[in-house]
Formats: C-alpha cells, sequence, structure tokens
C-alpha cells in the first residue's frame, strides 16, 4: 500500500492509501530476503538441488565466505535450455507430485531458491543432460535472465552464485566477517552430507580442502562428519513407536561440546534444526553431562509423511509434528535407554597429542642438564655406564602402590603390563561382562589402576565412580513409588497466568506423585499444599512460577523433565551422594577395588559422576604409542 500526503500546512491530512501489484524484481528480492539470509542459506539451497538431481558426486567450492563466489558441480541428471528457464522462475519445480503437500520426498520443492538468488547476485548456470550432446549456460544478474546459450559442458549442473547481495547491499551490509560466514556454510555442509551418505563430497574454501568423504555408509559417514574416532565409543540408537523409527549415533556423555554445533538431526533424511528434538536430547543428556556443555549425535527420525510438515520454514529447517509429546517421548526413552549403560561398554577417550608429535615434558631448572643429556645423540658403547637391571629410582615413600601378587577369579589370562620380581596376572572369565578388567594398583590413594580384557589401561577416579553409584542407588529409592511430600504449615497461594494453572493442574496427578501438592485457587491462582521433602524448602512461589514456565513453554513436556523441578531434586541427590561416598585419599584393598569396577560395570550411567565428569579413562595401545610419541 502507499500513501499520498497533501503538501504540508493546517489540516493536512494522508490520502486513502492506493493498492498496487508490486514489480517482480521487487518480489524476488523480498522473496529472496526470506529464502537466502546469508551465504550458507545459498549453498544450502544449490546443494539440495544437486541431491535432489541424482547426483553421486558433488564439488562445491566458496570464495570470501561465500559472499565472492560460490561453485556447485554435480554428476546430476541435468537439464535442458527450456527447464533452465524454468528453473529460474519462481514456483516452477519438477519435485512436487503431491498437490497436497503431504507427501514431499525431496529436500526442495518450493521452486524459489534459484530466482531469489538471480534476484541478488550474479547467477550463471551451466546444464547438460546425459542425452544431449552439448551444454547449455544461462545468466541472470539482478533478476535480469540472458537467454541460453550453448557450450561445452559434461554431462550434471555447474551454479556459480558471484557478488551475492549486490542487487540488496542493505542485506550485504549484516553479514559477518568471511571466517564467520564460511564457517556457517561449512555446518550447512556437514549437515546435508550426512542426508546422502552414498554420495561424495568435495568442499574447498579459499583454495582449501575442507571436506573430502567418499561415499561411505551412514557409520563411517556419521564419524566424519562429527570429527570424532571410533574410540569415542558411538552409541548406536534404535526406538520404535506409533510407526516413528529413530535411529542413528551417539557419543557418550563424556564427549560433550561447548555449543550445539555437534548435534545433527534428520527427518526423513532432512536434515533439521528443530527445537522439539533439541529439546528431547537435552533432556535425555541432563543427568549425565556437566552443565553448560552439549552432547555429540547423529539423529535419524524416520517419521509418517501425514504426521509432519516441512511446509512451515522459508528455509524448511523447522518442522511441524502432529504429535509433539510421542516424538519427544521417543527420543528422551530412546537416548535415555543407550546412555544407561554400565562403565566400560562405552570407551572415554583420553586427550592425546598429535599423531606424530610426542607429549613436551617439562624439566625444571635443575634438571635441564640432565634432559640435554637425555635427549643428546648416544655416545659410544663403550662409554655407556650400564645401571643394574631391574632397578629403578624412586623415592623412599612412592606414590603408587603397587598390590601383591594374587589371583583373580573373573578374569582369563590378562597379564598387567607392571615389571616386578613376581608379574601381576589378573584373570577374567568372560571380557564382555568384565569390560573394565582387573585393579592392578591404586596411584596417589585416588586413582585405580587396571588392565582391561583386551590390554588396554584404565584409569578410575574412586570418588566420582562411587559418587555416582550411590547417586544412582539414592535416586532408585526417592523415586520409587512417589517422592515423599512435605505439608506447608500454611498453604500458599499463587498467583498465575489462566494459561499456566491449567497446565499445571492438568498434570496435578502426575505433580502429586513427585511430591507437589496443589489444587486449582480460581481461575488465575493456585493452591499449594506440599512439597517434595527432599528439597528441604518452603519457597513454593519460586519452584512453580519456574516450572509453569517451563511447562508453557515447552506443552509436550512432562513436569519430571522440567529441570525446574527434576534439576532441583537431582541436585540435593548429588549433594548427598557426594558426601556419602568414598573420598580421595583413602586406600582400598584389592577386593574393594575390584568390587568397584564390578559395580561401575553394572550401574547405570556410571561413566560420569553425579557433576558430568568422567569417572574412567582407556588408554589403548595405539593411544600409549601416541603418548610416548611411537605414532
Amino acid at each position: 500500500m502507499s500513501a499520498d500526503i497533501i503538501p504540508e500546512g493546517p489540516g493536512a491530512v494522508p490520502l486513502r492509501p492506493r493498492l498496487r501489484r508490486l514489480p517482480e524484481v521487487l518480489v524476488n528480492r523480498i522473496a529472496a530476503g526470506e529464502v537466502i539470509e546469508r551465504p550458507a542459506a545459498a549453498l544450502k539451497e544449490l546443494v539440495e538441488n544437486a541431491i535432489d538431481s541424482g547426483a553421486q558426486r558433488l564439488d562445491i567450492r566458496l570464495e570470501g565466505g561465500g559472499t565472492d563466489r560460490i561453485i556447485v558441480t554435480d554428476d546430476g541428471c541435468g537439464m535442458t535450455p527450456d527447464e533452465l528457464l524454468l528453473a529460474v522462475e519462481r514456483h516452477c519445480t519438477s519435485k512436487l507430485n503431491d498437490e497436497t503437500l503431504v507427501r514431499i520426498t525431496t529436500l526442495g520443492f518450493r521452486g524459489e531458491a534459484l530466482p531469489s538468488i538471480g534476484a541478488a547476485a550474479r547467477l550463471t548456470i551451466t546444464s547438460r543432460t546425459a542425452q544431449d550432446s552439448t551444454a547449455w549456460r544461462i545468466h541472470v544478474a539482478g533478476g535480469k535472465i540472458t537467454p541460453p546459450e550453448p557450450v561445452a559442458g559434461v554431462p550434471g549442473t555447474s551454479v556459480v552464485v558471484e557478488d551475492l547481495f549486490f542487487a540488496t547491499p542493505a542485506r550485504r551490509k549484516f553479514l559477518k566477517s568471511a571466517r564467520v560466514e564460511g564457517n556457517h556454510a561449512e555446518a550447512a555442509i556437514r549437515r546435508l552430507a550426512l542426508s546422502v551418505p552414498g554420495t561424495a563430497f568435495r568442499f574447498t574454501m579459499d583454495g582449501r580442502e575442507r571436506l573430502d568423504l567418499p561415499a561411505q555408509d551412514m557409520a563411517a559417514r556419521a564419524s566424519a562428519v562429527l570429527g570424532v574416532q571410533d574410540a569415542d565409543g558411538f552409541l548406536n540408537i534404535h526406538g520404535e513407536r506409533d510407526g516413528m523409527v529413530l535411529s542413528g549415533f551417539a557419543c557418550g556423555a563424556s564427549v560433550h561440546r561447548a555449543t550445539g554445533a555437534g548435534q545433527f538431526m534428520l527427518v526423513n533424511n532432512r536434515p533439521v534444526v528443530d527445537p522439539v528434538l533439541k529439546t528431547a536430547v537435552s533432556v535425555a543428556y541432563r543427568r549425565v553431562m556437566e552443565v553448560g556443555r552439549h552432547p555429540v549425535l547423529v539423529l535419524m527420525l524416520d517419521i509418517p509423511p501425514e504426521k509432519v510438515d516441512v511446509n512451515v520454514h522459508p528455509a524448511k529447517t523447522e518442522l511441524r509434528f502432529a504429535d509433539e509429546a510421542a516424538v519427544r517421548s521417543l527420543v528422551i526413552g530412546t537416548l535415555s535407554r543407550a546412555l544407561e549403560g554400565g562403565a566400560g561398554y562405552v570407551g572415554v577417550r583420553p586427550s592425546l597429542p598429535p599423531a606424530g608429535r610426542p607429549a613436551r615434558i617439562w624439566y625444571p631448572p635443575e634438571q635441564t642438564a640432565l634432559a640435554q643429556a637425555a635427549t643428546a645423540p648416544y655416545p659410544a658403547q663403550s662409554t655407556l655406564h650400564r645401571p643394574a637391571e631391574g632397578r629403578l629410582a624412586l623415592p623412599d615413600s612412592p606414590s603408587v602402590r603397587v598390590l601383591p601378587p594374587q589371583e583373580h577369579r573373573f578374569s582369563e589370562g590378562v597379564r598387567a603390563p607392571l615389571h616386578h620380581p613376581e608379574p601381576v596376572t589378573v584373570h577374567v572369565e568372560d571380557e564382555t561382562d568384565y569390560p573394565l578388567g582387573g585393579a592392578v594398583a591404586q596411584v596417589l590413594d585416588t586413582y585405580v589402576i587396571a588392565v582391561a580384557s583386551d590390554g588396554g589401561l584404565v584409569l578410575v577416579d574412586q570418588h566420582a565412580a562411587h559418587e555416582r553409584l550411590t547417586h544412582e542407588r539414592m535416586r532408585e529409592q526417592f523415586l520409587s513409588g512417589q517422592v515423599k511430600a512435605q505439608r506447608l504449615l500454611v498453604p500458599d497461594v499463587i498467583d498465575l497466568p489462566p494459561a499456566q494453572v491449567e497446565l499445571l493442574v492438568a498434570r496435578q496427578a502426575l505433580l502429586s506423585q513427585l511430591g507437589i501438592e496443589l489444587e486449582a485457587f480460581g481461575a488465575d491462582a493456585v493452591l499449594v499444599r506440599g512439597l517434595p521433602a527432599l528439597l528441604n524448602t518452603s519457597d513454593s512461589r519460586g519452584i512453580l512460577r519456574d516450572l509453569a514456565e517451563e511447562l508453557e513453554a515447552d506443552d509436550s513436556g512432562r513436569p519430571d523433565e522440567m529441570p525446574s523441578l527434576d534439576s532441583r531434586l537431582d541436585a540435593v541427590i548429588a549433594r548427598m551422594a557426594c558426601h556419602g561416598s568414598i573420598r580421595a585419599g583413602r586406600r582400598l584393598t584389592r577386593e574393594e577395588m575390584d568390587a568397584l569396577l564390578r559395580q561401575m560395570e553394572q550401574t547405570p550411567r556410571a561413566g560420569t559422576c553425579s557433576h558430568g565428569r568422567p569417572t574412567w579413562l582407556k588408554f589403548s595401545k595405539k593411544d600409549l604409542e601416541k603418548l610416548f610419541g611411537r605414532r
């Protein structure tokens, strides 16, 4: 609409606004602002088109973070000259066969990407089908289309985007640095690479190769995209419910990142950044991971098309589920079951120096001469002084106590790599039942050294491990049946918005099992009569208001999953478990250490303590070789 203004003066009033049709070029630029918000969004649209064309290999190149140039080359089905002209028109697509917008099987379907890019940048498309003897090229600059012309080219399509947002400078000035924009583009490529593991990807930015992925299976592609190794201990994820199937790979709780950049989610092979899924992942990991850290995983949800709407976001990165509660429950339940395994079944990888570089050793000033002598070339054999064999210079009070040799009944033929006059032999009946192996020593009266059945070296923090064992036992006791409620001397009346009152009253039965006794007190208040006795607090206002806000923000969630209640209960249990656990500095007998290892293997979530720190570390032969510079 537009409004004409009468010249200034007394009584000046605007005329009636008049409707008018916007020019096609301006319409495309407005659409570009919705679909192409940054170079990564343009790159995502181009790669999705290449995948939908059946490409088996993609070559992607960026310059200047994608603002200067984006080149996407594929070996897909290609396009004819007539199809090239249609491809740069709005709402022209070959991918939409279901006009009800329900059964959408391709990544793109709107037909807005190429015309939006052509309206905001200089676009060149070169394409050839397998049946044609020549390729055809079309140019679009700021919305102006040049007719296709014949050129030399191989079957497939190559798209070049230059000078992005030159036609909309207001958008360009809000872009970040080339490095930041390039990182966003790389993240988009990694998400798309997961959706088609059978397609090879090569991604180059400013002449430097950032990604080179061959066609591979999903496990190998997930490992490459996440940047983790097999030793990090992938958990295989699988769960089914109401026609939905959740699968994927997840790292244990000891592997985490500072941001959610290590989380990749696919819904019907479509990469998404969906708040329902992200919240469910956070809930599943909350009890086993440090606060403020984020898990590393790949989740793939297959859901009947009629139960999900993919047409709710211009970039198609968010979805709308018909039953959010069912999706949330499936994700939380499946991940929680995967994380409940005892210690030893999911590898915990220590921080190691890069391959080929031994760990740096610091020498005190008075030992510099000794250090130099140790690193000097070997002298002639005749000048070497040979110390007595089998003897080491140790202080009077060694910090490592090697336990006296004795036979274990739970191990089979695993030799401890400790050399002394009588080697220790550890016996394990079944290596799959006892992955932490047998204890052989205690270091600093705090850390237990064990030898796993595969010969690996296992280190256990005795206090952290026992803290988790105590925590799980106490939590089971408190939450079996229902949590005991403590009645308030004077019931509290808490004023809340009517919508929040309805949410709390609707969950009244479940809240009662958790120790919260309440009832409606009019349309805009609740009456609280009891709180969980475990919390030892009368701050009903703070708890109920936080809980109501969390339920309102995630109406498909359950009260026992909300941080305001579950985290408070868990924090108290964690403090009690910490004080009731064996402390660092306590000497343990071999039987006590072995019992600790066996309980860790059998207790859920025993890989991390109540605060999310790892309870055990394992060094494989390869890890030890890296530490000593052998690799």
